[in-house]
């Protein structure tokens, strides 16, 4: 039988999905994982991954470093180093259940810790810089060893392997999280392994991308002439280090980040209120333009952002239900989190949406 356009599901890439309670209130991973099974088939079984924020209350004040090591020897290399630089306050083995799917596993470990305050004095450094350089160190000079998480109160938990099985693998139900993010990968162009899997974090930000950086090279680039080293072999992982470069050191807004990497094209820019800023920031940062088809959801501590290309060539919707606003790139993953959501809507190109805990949605 002949099928009709409108009539047949086909995919366009990746999977991404996100849960906020603008209340603060923390959620297991349940939902979230939930969310990505009317999603399946956008992954391959070759990348999944999930991060949440609040997950460590206990930890609160410390770093908390999720490392993939290829082998023991690897592990003990890194521990030395770590404790060369760091107060080491809690190590352990992160909590896994044997799972189908999930295969090949590395060993897995997470570290909490704070930077020594005679280290910290000695290299004139704030501590965010400090553990940034930190992972940029371990991940570029130290093989076997990946610091693939690595903020406060927070963390990222990724995988080869479909989503679902990831956050089974995982246990995510055991944790409870006031911001949940989700990624099922369908690479093709860059390698399936664990490192390579989304989310992308530095410090608190992490990014789920759904599309292809056909600017990677300048972004790259860039980014790179500042300190950062893309290791990970993914495209998305430049994404991350942009949002720190922009934020943290430039102490650019959120808005102001979607105004340069999804920047409006200059005829737009003729005709808005706000000409003279987003003429400058064309001009400030032209090589962190990210072109080429993409849906990323930002989450950062306290909220997250989501964000399309200019052109919207990736799909992505946005609901809300009571406290909790709800993104993915379909409207039936919201459904499979929240049943009675409201307000379902599809963003505009290039054109933020922004939550944060006690405010409403913008």
């Amino acid at each position: 039988m002949r099928q009709i356009e409108g009539q047949v599901r086909i995919p366009s890439g990746c999977a991404i999905s996100a849960v906020i309670s603008r209340r603060g209130e923390r959620m297991t991973g349940s939902a979230i994982i939930e969310s990505m099974k009317p999603m399946h088939d956008r992954s391959n079984g070759l990348g999944g991954g999930f991060a949440g924020y609040g997950i460590y209350p206990e930890y609160r004040d410390f770093f908390a470093l999720h490392v993939f090591f290829d082998s023991r020897a690897a592990r003990a290399d890194c521990e030395r180093y770590l404790h060369d630089e760091l107060e080491v306050v809690k190590s352990e083995r992160i909590p896994t259940r044997t799972t189908a799917g999930i295969t090949d596993e590395p060993i897995i470990w997470r570290y909490f810790v704070t930077p020594l305050r005679s280290v910290l004095a000695a290299r004139q450094l704030d501590e965010n810089e400090f553990i940034a350089r930190l992972v940029m160190h371990v991940n570029s000079n130290m093989p076997g060893c990946y610091v693939f998480s690595s903020g406060k109160n927070m963390g990222v938990f990724k995988a080869v392997g479909y989503p679902e099985d990831v956050g089974r693998f995982y246990m995510l139900d055991e944790y409870r999280a006031y911001c949940w993010t989700a990624h099922g990968r369908y690479p093709t162009n860059t390698p399936g392994w664990w490192g390579g899997a989304h989310p992308f974090a530095l410090l608190d930000f992490s990014v789920v991308h759904n599309g292809e950086i056909s600017s990677y090279d300048a972004n790259r680039r860039f980014i790179e002439m500042f300190g950062y080293k893309c290791t990970l072999q993914t495209d998305t992982e430049a994404i991350t280090y942009i949002a720190d470069y922009l934020i943290r050191r430039q102490g650019l807004t959120l808005e102001e980040l979607a105004s340069v990497i999804a920047a409006p094209f200059w005829s737009t820019i003729e005709r808005s209120p706000e000409r003279e800023k987003l003429e400058f920031l064309r001009r400030a940062f032209p090589s962190l333009l990210i072109t080429g088809p993409f849906s990323i959801v930002l989450g950062f501590s306290g909220g997250l952002m989501a964000l399309n290309d200019r052109l919207k060539l990736r799909s992505m919707v946005v609901g809300e239900k009571d406290d909790k606003v709800l993104i993915a790139s379909e409207e039936a993953a919201i459904r499979a989190m929240e049943p009675e959501a409201v307000n379902i809507h599809a963003p505009a190109g290039g054109e933020p949406v922004i939550v944060r805990l006690g405010r409403g949605l913008y």
